[in-house]
This record gives structure tokens, C-alpha cells and sequence, in this order.
């Protein structure tokens, strides 16, 4: 009886292990997927100026946004929602909205972030750093 406990005992040990590992491994292969980029948003008297430090083509967009209305933001700069802009390896591919309220910024992820939502304050003059985890110092 003492070997027949101790064999189930081992079999659901070694399936507890197993299911860890794969769940470990589908993490992991998720968070590869997100490429790094990294940008800073600026809050400035006439709307945003968002300049990319990493992962994008743009270097610097500047547009006016207020009272909520959403501007969809992608590796090579303003974009639609459903508009494909293409692939390029060197960059990394996300999408994202981004609005203006009047007590900060709301940005969703829509495509390789690792977040859906981030809401901040942001005073006019002041910078927030965004990359593809979140905020960032």
C-alpha cells in the first residue's frame, strides 16, 4: 500500500511541476513577443509632443489634442485605428490611442504593449516616459 501511495504521490508531484512549466514557458514566450520601444510624452499648451527614443521611425510628433478626441500612434508615427502601416524588423510594432483630458493623459494599448490602459497627470511643461511595460522614469 506504502509504494502505491508513494507512486500516485510522484505522479501528482510530477504533474503539479509539469503544468508550472508550462505555465512558465507560455508567460514568457507572451512577454517576448512585446518589442522595446520607449518614448517621452510632454504636456504642452496646444496639445502633445511625444518624442521616440526608442523602437519608432519618428523621432518627435507634435499635434494638437484636446477634449478627449483620440490620436492613434504607431512605430511610424499618427496613424488610424484600422490602417496597416506595414513591418519593418528594426522597429518594434505597437499601436496605441492616445487622448488629452482635462486632468491628463489616457493612452490604451491597442498592439504590442504590455499594458491596455495608462491614465497620469501631466502638468503642461512636464514629461512622462512610456515604454512598451508602461511608465517609466
Amino acid at each position: 500500500m506504502k509504494t502505491r501511495s508513494r507512486s500516485i504521490s510522484i505522479v501528482v508531484q510530477s504533474s503539479i511541476a509539469l503544468m508550472l512549466l508550462l505555465a512558465t514557458s507560455s508567460f514568457n514566450q507572451g512577454s517576448s513577443k512585446l518589442q522595446e520601444f520607449k518614448m517621452t510624452i510632454k504636456n504642452t499648451d496646444d496639445g502633445l509632443e511625444i518624442n521616440g527614443l526608442k523602437g519608432s521611425a519618428w523621432t518627435k510628433l507634435r499635434f494638437t489634442i484636446n477634449n478627449y478626441r483620440l490620436q492613434a500612434v504607431d512605430e511610424y508615427g499618427m496613424t488610424e485605428i484600422d490602417k496597416s502601416t506595414g513591418y519593418d524588423p528594426k522597429l518594434a510594432d505597437f499601436l496605441f490611442t492616445i487622448a488629452k483630458t482635462e486632468d491628463g493623459i489616457i493612452l490604451k494599448g491597442l498592439k504590442g504593449t504590455g499594458w491596455k490602459e495608462l491614465t497620469f497627470t501631466l502638468a503642461k511643461g512636464e514629461l512622462q516616459q512610456v515604454d512598451q511595460m508602461g511608465m517609466t522614469k
